[in-house]
């Protein structure tokens, strides 16, 4: 829920509201160390990112973190210099290549790497990065980044990490950019005895230390990104079932507090519920090989890819509460709905720039609608859906700024969801929009995109040039208004408060007959119109409706 969570929820009684990033109107004026994080650099665009192997200790004793991660790259052009990331208080101690240390010069966040061998072009290659220190905790987790280490209620460490937006580089040295994936990974973690580390992937062995500590071998046998790599770490129970889905058996592993089992045997029925309304939306879920997994962490939950965290409670809702008011939104738990849709639209589809963080958070939210439309029926779906929109601001656009590691507004979520409710409405055939959204999946499996892929697509599998509707719900505040007005028998119409060359179709109940217009930003006529004539624009479209005679 990226952050994934990430949006700023308009509800007073949510009893975690998200700190709002200082209205993004007063946005500061970018660093080079924004565009040294949030951009493709020279250093960063030599080299292809092909596995990483993370091998650590965490230490809740005294909040530490040390060890190594190895990073295999394939050489894309000959280069010298490669940038990786590691954010203070967190130190890299040394850099080797073939056992040999490298020259290390730090630039803030970042650490460039000088590489005396020659890098030739199709070779492959690692470096070994040994790092250590205490690294930033999560003050309002998951929407800080950083560590989480806290106690459960017998005294135990509860730990867990959580850093979308911030960066995967708080407590691990990578390439912290989103456009540049590994292949597969393997994470190490070491833990004191007595307690469980549950990573992404599929559990490989679990080794015994000498000192009486565990490591723990997770295995990630797809492409993940950077802030999906999590640890979860406390005195976890673990219990599984077998989901029988569109490419066979999924193994679905959940891991709770002791104390919590038999509340999460109970509430997680959800994901069954949840896979299967979303493998018909969506496609099959994106990561059979490296199973599924729901891990009770102390903070409200994410999206960690194949390793999703969960803590709402034990409740549905969101913490209890239902964000649309239509009380749909009590008919399930919201965190493992919204958080397992990120498997789709975040972990599967990985957008390259976080300035496009809509095309996680638009879809997911939009999944919600989905859920319930799956399971209660289309009206209620549309209840759902429609029932967000109070949640909007139209404070900024949804896209925000690229290279600077910046995201667009919170509307992303409520508003980019009624976006895409709304242009179901204009495709206006189910299963050709369905046929869409599995598409999507299909087509763009395992990759990170931009915007424009996704516009394009769009546009393409509609049939319809749709530049102008996302460039008036992504990169405008404004909502579009119908404006229409009764002369007689003459009845006029058009769309205004809009971008230039705005033209979407409107569906609307002329005296309860169904009516598809094509409004401009100039005046049209629909001749023959009875004297009083009674407008219903359909409420599924995401627009404003004038007061008749404007």
């Amino acid at each position: 829920m990226k952050h994934s969570l990430a949006f700023r929820i308009l509800v007073s009684i949510m009893l975690s509201a998200v700190a709002a990033p200082a209205a993004l109107a007063q946005t500061p004026p970018f660093t080079r160390q924004d565009s040294i994080r949030g951009s493709i650099t020279p250093e960063r665009a030599w080299w292809d990112l092909t596995y990483y192997h993370l091998d650590i200790a965490v230490n809740p004793a005294d909040s530490t973190v040390r060890g190594k991660n190895t990073v295999q790259y394939k050489v894309l052009q000959p280069h010298q210099r490669m940038q990786l990331d590691l954010q203070p208080p967190m130190t890299m101690e040394k850099v080797l290549q073939n056992g040999k240390p490298l020259p290390v010069k730090q630039d803030g966040n970042a650490w460039f790497i000088t590489l005396p061998e020659s890098q030739v072009a199709g070779t492959v290659n690692t470096v070994e990065v040994h790092y250590s220190g205490k690294p930033q905790v999560s003050v309002r987790p998951p929407w800080t980044g950083g560590f989480t280490w806290q106690k459960d209620s017998k005294g135990k460490p509860f730990v867990a990490t959580s850093n979308q937006g911030d960066g995967a580089s708080l407590w691990w040295p990578c390439k912290d950019h989103m456009y540049d994936e590994p292949d597969s990974m393997l994470i190490s973690i070491r833990v004191p005895e007595n307690l469980t580390n549950v990573s992404n992937g599929r559990l490989r062995k679990v080794d015994t230390n000498t000192d009486g500590s565990k490591t723990f071998h997770w295995f990630v046998s797809n492409p993940i990104n950077n802030y999906g790599v999590n640890v979860n770490i406390a005195d976890y129970v673990h219990f599984s079932e077998k989901y029988q889905g569109e490419k066979g058996v999924l193994d679905c592993d959940y891991y709770v507090l002791r104390e919590n089992l038999s509340k999460a045997k109970k509430q997680f029925k959800d994901v069954p519920r949840t896979l299967q309304a979303f493998e018909h939306w969506f496609g099959p879920y994106p990561f059979y090989e490296d199973s599924y997994k729901l891990v009770e962490v102390p903070y409200l939950g994410m999206e960690h890819q194949s390793s999703v965290t969960y803590g709402n409670g034990y409740q549905n809702g969101y913490m209890g509460y239902d964000l649309s008011g239509s009380g749909w939104g009590l008919k399930f738990d919201y965190i493992i709905v919204h958080e397992t849709g990120h498997e789709w639209f975040a972990n599967s589809i990985t957008y390259k720039d976080i300035a496009d963080m809509w095309v996680h958070e638009s879809f997911t939210t939009y999944s919600e609608n989905l859920f319930v439309e799956y399971h209660y029926g289309k009206e209620a779906g549309n209840a759902y859906i429609i029932g967000l929109r109070k949640n909007i601001q139209h404070d900024a656009p949804i896209i925000g700024d690229y290279g600077v590691n910046r995201q667009g507004s919170d509307d992303m979520y409520p508003k980019g969801a009624n976006m895409l409710h709304t242009l179901r409405q204009i495709v206006n055939d189910d299963e050709k929009w369905r046929g869409i959204l599995r598409g999507l999946n299909q087509d763009f499996y395992h990759q990170t995109v931009t915007t424009q892929q996704i516009e394009d697509y769009l546009s393409q599998k509609t049939g319809r040039d749709l530049s102008t509707f996302f460039n008036q719900y992504l990169r405008d505040t404004r909502l579009p208004r119908l404006e229409h007005k009764q002369e007689g028998t003459s009845w006029h119409y058009r769309w205004a408060n809009t971008v230039d060359g705005f033209n979407m179709p409107v569906k609307v109940h002329l005296n309860g007959k169904v009516q598809w217009l094509e409004p401009t930003s100039k005046w049209q006529e629909l001749k023959g119109s009875k004297k009083t004539l009674k407008v219903v624009i359909d409420p599924n479209f995401y627009i404003e409706q004038s007061t008749p005679g404007v």
